[in-house]
């Protein structure tokens, strides 16, 4: 009984929005319309079910494992967009994978934007004014961008004209959404900036990726120290060093690249042809001896 009502509370955030729903007051729906497409409400698991006419049909088994992990330490950071069918039933207009994840990580509710099925002007024109709020942090408007490329069927070139912005820039925003969860926490935190992000996202290795953003964190680069980094680890003048001069076996260097992400540190891995050898982990200063330490001690 006590787990039925704990159910029930999950979703009366919007209950207040969502009983008026019947009205047939244009003007009423319009307002409730505009309302929840730019408000999350926390969603049942239990009260969603999956599109019929979801195009895609494949889900990549060992991604969704690997992103219900993520959603295990991370949460959600994209809600998932849902048509109400009634009181208790939804149905998902955007985010099924993040949905099977949500169910593998054993989440009990999920955020959600709530949408009327025949709100497509209305929202399209709610969340083109929510974009162009100041008070939004980089994700949050990539988010609203990708919302209107997916439920609104907008083109790139579309969303920019809809916007006023260059093509560039929505691209530049959009690909925000595919970093790490971490790099995406750090973004909506604001603890770095546009630049910085835009900057990550121009790394496709995630384990080299993660290292420059743990350097960048540890150290506090300033946008222009980060590009400069970037460019020295991908060839724009890098000096070799006595490690990197000879060849290095395939499976120690993706070993070393490895810790270098976890530590966000340079690490140097020797071994000699008995199997014997050293791992050294280098620190500028207290702070990154503490930073390391720290996460060792993190450690299971």
């Amino acid at each position: 009984m006590a787990e039925k009502s704990k159910k029930k509370q999950l979703g009366q955030g919007i209950r207040a929005l969502l009983a008026n729903m019947d009205t047939e007051d244009e003007q009423d729906i319009q307002s409730i319309s505009k309302e929840l497409s730019k408000n999350v409400a926390m969603i049942p698991i239990e009260w969603i079910e999956a599109n019929p006419q979801q195009p895609r049909t494949n889900f990549d088994k060992e991604a969704i494992e690997g992103l219900a992990e993520s959603i295990k330490v991370h949460g959600i950071i994209q809600p998932l967009t849902l048509r109400r069918l009634s009181e208790e039933s939804f149905q998902i207009i955007a985010g099924e994978r993040r949905f099977r994840a949500s169910q593998i990580a054993g989440l009990e509710a999920v955020p959600a934007y709530v949408r009327l099925a025949d709100d497509q002007q209305l929202l399209e024109m709610a969340l083109v004014e929510n974009i162009q709020r100041e008070d939004l942090n980089a994700l949050e408007v990539a988010i609203s961008m990708n919302r209107l490329i997916a439920e609104c069927e907008l083109t790139h070139d579309e969303l920019s004209g809809r916007l006023g912005k260059e093509r560039s820039t929505v691209t530049n925003y959009l690909r925000l959404l595919k970093l790490p969860p971490q790099i995406q926490q750090a973004v909506r935190d604001k603890s770095i900036s546009m630049g910085h992000a835009r900057s990550l996202a121009g790394i496709t290795d995630l384990t080299e990726q993660l290292f420059v953003f743990n350097k960048l964190m540890s150290e506090e680069l300033s946008v222009r120290k980060l590009e400069a980094l970037i460019r020295l680890r991908h060839g724009g003048g890098t000096k070799k060093t006595k490690s990197d001069a000879g060849e290095i076996d395939p499976e120690l260097k993706k070993i070393r690249d490895q810790l270098s992400g976890v530590f966000g540190a340079k690490v140097a891995l020797e071994r000699n042809k008995k199997g014997a050898g050293k791992i050294v982990i280098h620190f500028k200063n207290d702070d990154g001896l503490n930073h390391i330490l720290d996460l060792i001690d993190n450690l299971d």
